[in-house]
């Protein structure tokens, strides 16, 4: 039992709060690419993947996994970019810091998923059991060069939309 939970109850909210986290983060990068904020789907995604994070925690735990390492870099990143968001309100450097570590947080949170869909669904499974195999390499090389793209074009258009913002409030004030 976890949090008064069986294990699969809370596995099945733990994967629910990943995949909110996972979407709502997608929603928040394509946002940064427009130079947007996105103010809820923001708070969504930042919270969420910070319960990812720390629901992670509660699992059983025997010995350091990699799992328990991403997690606590996950929550490093996601300090820095809560504090960039919420306390320093992107000015100036903090801009790009939200971005480059709410883009790695989410990265964190996909390349786990890609981990457990090959672990979890049996036709990944199949193509690669160890996750040694090719097909694993591969999908996470994709997802890797994909996210790297996302992130630097995220950084360059959300601080020139933030600067716009940043004009903009000034003139009305």
């Amino acid at each position: 039992m976890i949090l008064g939970m069986t294990t699969s109850t809370f596995t099945f909210v733990h994967v629910l709060i990943s995949l909110v986290g996972i979407v709502s983060g997608l929603i928040v990068v394509f946002g940064m690419l427009k130079g947007k904020r996105l103010d809820g789907w923001t708070a969504i995604f930042l919270s969420t993947t910070v319960l990812t994070s720390v629901t992670g925690f509660l699992f059983p735990i025997e010995h350091l996994t990699p799992g328990i390492v991403i997690g606590i870099l996950s929550l490093i990143l996601l300090a820095a970019a809560i504090l960039a968001r919420y306390t320093f309100h992107l000015s100036g450097a903090w801009s790009r810091t939200y971005v480059i570590t709410a883009a790695i947080s989410l990265y964190l949170n996909v390349f786990v998923l890609i981990v457990q869909s090959f672990e979890k669904v049996p036709s990944l499974h199949a193509l690669a059991p160890t996750q040694k195999e090719l097909p694993f390499k591969i999908a996470q090389l994709i997802v890797l060069v994909l996210f790297v793209a996302l992130t630097i074009a995220a950084a360059k258009r959300f601080s020139r939309g933030e600067a716009a913002y940043e004009n903009r409030s000034r003139r009305a004030a």
